[in-house]
């Protein structure tokens, strides 16, 4: 990975009487009930350490109470942690004055509700420029900046509106711009799209992706839907009581879960939409033709399945010039009919046929 844009270490956020006395002690390894219970403390973020790269779309998930949103707010002191630390490109922001902290919040993180909190009395564009008259800019740079952004997220011709003359949608993307505005360092997303209509939040999620593509802006994207992370997420750290369960990329979550908690969640997951070649590759047969197609071990199975289908020699699996594997079309129906056992399996059964859910990657050969 690259140098870290955000680095989050060993954080804690603990709710209740003297909170600060529980780190450190055997309670803080107690169950979030019975920590209740012995000391009138919640931990809601317990321990958290993640790096997020410069231009990665990292992604916390985990069900309601898991604390992700708590950690998120942590980022920028919304809320105080209790112990750990957070540097922003190398620094503490806990050790900020406010001063500072406040051109942290003005000039470099950004955040995304799931309530727009737009200002009703103020056209859109007023809206979308509210953070650069915050920060002091004269009236013709931030409406040149703020037409900018409008146009970006798809607005264009919208400027004089007010807020409740648009859709949910609409709404949405006048925050988004709200946002971008400011040419963030890093944006946060706290559940954005989640009161959404599932058209418009997919439309939503497509506009993320196209302006992560343009911009190549660092984000963090709070969520509890485990397709829009899978979709999103260059990584994914997924929480439970307010801790770390596992941190990977889509296909390491989806093909190597860490437990069973984690499994559950993916159980429905097409493998073939997230799983990539390294994940079923093999090593050549010695009488296999090795003049098929060549695709990186990144690509994702499905993307895979019709040159499969139609090469007459398997496809060769190659990283900076070297040989990995291969993959034939018997490879890719592997993977098509562990997906329809699963979802042919009864809930309270194992699914048949082939296992994926504790695959591992293949690992390069000679």
């Amino acid at each position: 990975m690259s140098e870290a844009t955000l680095s989050v270490s060993s954080l804690w956020k603990v709710f209740g009487p003297k909170a600060n006395s529980i780190i450190g002690t055997p309670d803080a390894d107690l169950p979030r009930a019975e920590m209740l219970a012995r000391t009138g403390c919640v931990a809601a973020v317990k321990d958290v350490s993640y790096d997020v790269a410069k231009g990665e779309v990292f992604v916390v998930m985990g069900l309601s109470g898991s604390g992700k949103s708590t950690l998120v707010r942590c980022l920028t002191r919304l809320i105080e942690p209790t112990a750990g630390k957070v540097e922003l490109d190398g620094r503490d922001i806990a050790a900020m004055s406010e001063s500072q902290l406040m051109q942290v919040r003005r000039n470099e993180v950004a955040m995304v509700f799931q309530h727009f909190g737009l200002l009703p009395h103020r056209q859109v564009i007023d809206n979308v420029a509210f953070g650069l008259e915050i920060r002091g800019e004269d009236r013709d740079q931030r409406y040149t900046r703020a037409r900018e952004v409008i146009e970006l997220v798809g607005l264009k011709g919208y400027e004089n509106h007010y807020p409740d003359q648009l859709s949910g949608g609409m709404q949405q993307r006048v925050g988004l711009a709200r946002a971008l505005a400011v040419d963030p360092k890093v944006i946060l997303f706290d559940e954005p799209f989640s009161a959404l209509d599932p058209l418009i939040r997919r439309d939503m999620q497509n506009e993320v992706v196209r302006l992560q593509e343009e911009l190549n802006t660092t984000m963090i994207f709070i969520t509890h839907d485990l397709q829009e992370a899978l979709k999103l997420g260059d990584r994914i750290l997924i929480m439970r009581d307010g801790e770390v369960v596992q941190i990977g990329r889509p296909d390491e979550i989806i093909g190597a879960p860490a437990d069973d908690y984690v499994r559950d969640f993916v159980q429905e997951v097409p493998r073939s939409h997230v799983l990539t070649l390294r994940w079923v590759m093999r090593p050549p047969q010695p009488d296999e033709a090795l003049d098929g197609p060549e695709l990186p071990p990144e690509t994702i199975v499905q993307h895979a399945a019709r040159q499969a289908m139609n090469a007459s020699a398997p496809i060769r699996v190659v990283e900076n010039g070297e040989l990995l594997g291969v993959v034939d079309e018997a490879d890719i129906m592997r993977v098509v009919i562990a997906e329809e056992d699963a979802e042919a399996a009864p809930a309270d059964g194992a699914p048949a046929g082939v296992d994926l859910g504790s695959a591992a990657p293949a690992q390069a050969r000679p």
